[in-house]
């Protein structure tokens, strides 16, 4: 279902560029613009460039004709996953089953601000301490409520080491250490 080229109602009234952007990115393409406005193609073109367009490929029109909200979905869904969960443009790009570039165009489309390299690694050492700490104060709770290191150890499948490091990250109080030895009978030698 193709849309009807936008419509001018008085040929003589200048179309402006960023009349022309908000009709092209509503789903109409350069040809209907040309009929539309009159103008020529170069001139649309000029004109598209100038307010800052985006422009699209073919298929990528056919695609958003398909469902015209279906883009700004992606987008927003690509937005959330980039700045919320610190996912790259690779990922995006993979989850999408589009290249970098698009998923790139369309964090842009979305508002979103591209990082840097360096940015995303610090968010995600960032994301990866919260969620240590978090794990450190969890076990602290469990440790104070009873349970041992060795059953601790078996429930967050972490070596004993680590979980020993993570109780004393969270300034957890330690309880004695038992030595799980066979009693000795009075009267034996050790």
């Amino acid at each position: 279902m193709k849309p009807p080229p936008p419509a001018t109602s008085n040929p003589n009234k200048a179309v402006t560029p960023k009349a022309l952007r908000e009709q092209y990115e509503s789903g109409a393409t350069v040809d209907e613009l040309v009929a539309a406005s009159g103008l020529s193609y170069g001139t649309v073109l000029n004109r598209l460039r100038d307010a800052g367009t985006v422009m699209r490929t073919s298929w990528q029109t056919r695609r958003m004709r398909q469902d015209p909200h279906a883009r700004q979905r992606l987008a927003a869904h690509l937005r959330t996953l980039y700045e919320q969960h610190g996912a790259t443009l690779t990922e995006l790009a993979a989850g999408a089953g589009e290249t970098r570039r698009a998923a790139r165009r369309l964090l842009i489309e979305a508002g979103g601000t591209v990082r840097t390299t360096q940015q995303t690694v610090r968010m995600r050492a960032a994301a990866r301490a919260a969620e240590r700490h978090k794990l450190a104060l969890s076990l602290r709770t469990r440790y104070e409520a009873g349970a041992s290191v060795p059953e601790l150890v078996q429930e967050c499948n972490y070596s004993a080491a680590t979980v020993y490091r993570l109780l004393h990250q969270a300034g957890t109080p330690m309880r004695p250490q038992h030595h799980h030895c066979p009693t000795r009978r009075e009267g034996e030698g050790p």
